[in-house]
């Protein structure tokens, strides 16, 4: 799998670093250790953040600074991990999906990126490009219908969108029967030391929930 960073996102956000990680998965509908990470996590935040302290988490900032830029409103479409955090410090319950969507999510919380979560056999071709959202492109995103990512940073293989920060596709969704993952990092910060903790923090997590084997990433600028 190659990455390309279209220049429409180097205008916008020269710094941006993206890492792509990439692991051969058993995925499972539950998992109780996991669960109770992610709790614990959960509890941390509402100690130490609010629903408007959490949006000066640097890869939250820098995530809706880029929404901006491209001409989207970061409180009508919030980046993934801002909603997720949100929802926490609400007391709201996170969705309980499966193992692997579980701990890409709690990935996200911990780091602060919007992280997507890909089944990398339902790619179409080698590459995808990561652009921005053009008006009446077609884009399904998951549990949400047909969503307008105009103005949304968004990754595309060969025949379309796959992945903004808001929202994947529901084309390219993981399930249970998921094998090879890709998951996609955004630090739109420009932190390559951070994104590359919270690569091998998703690294660990397969490794420790989903029996992973050949386990990597890389860096894409």
């Amino acid at each position: 799998m190659k990455v390309i960073v279209s220049n429409e996102i180097e205008q916008v956000c020269p710094g941006f670093v993206g890492a792509c990680v990439e692991a051969d998965v058993v995925n499972t509908p539950y998992s109780e250790g996991l669960w109770q990470e992610i709790k614990a996590l959960g509890e941390q935040f509402k100690v130490e953040l609010t629903t408007e302290t959490l949006k000066q988490m640097p890869g939250i900032a820098a995530t809706r600074r880029v929404y901006k830029a491209c001409g989207k409103d970061p409180s009508r479409y919030r980046p993934a991990s801002e909603a997720l955090i949100r929802r926490m410090l609400q007391g709201k319950e996170l969705y309980q999906i499966d193992t692997l969507v579980d701990l890409i999510n709690l990935a996200s919380i911990r780091f602060g990126y919007s992280i997507g979560g890909f089944d990398a056999a339902k790619f179409v071709g080698d590459t995808l490009t990561l652009g921005v959202g053009r008006a009446g492109e077609p884009y399904e995103g998951i549990g949400r219908g047909m969503i307008n990512i105009e103005g949304l940073p968004v990754y595309r293989d060969e025949i379309g969108g796959v992945g903004t920060p808001t929202s994947d596709n529901e084309r390219t969704k993981i399930t249970l029967q998921t094998t090879r993952m890709a998951v996609l990092i955004n630090g739109y910060d420009g932190d390559e030391a951070r994104v590359r903790q919270n690569a091998e923090f998703i690294l660990n997590l397969v490794a420790k929930y989903c029996q992973a084997q050949n386990g990597r990433y890389f860096v894409y600028r």
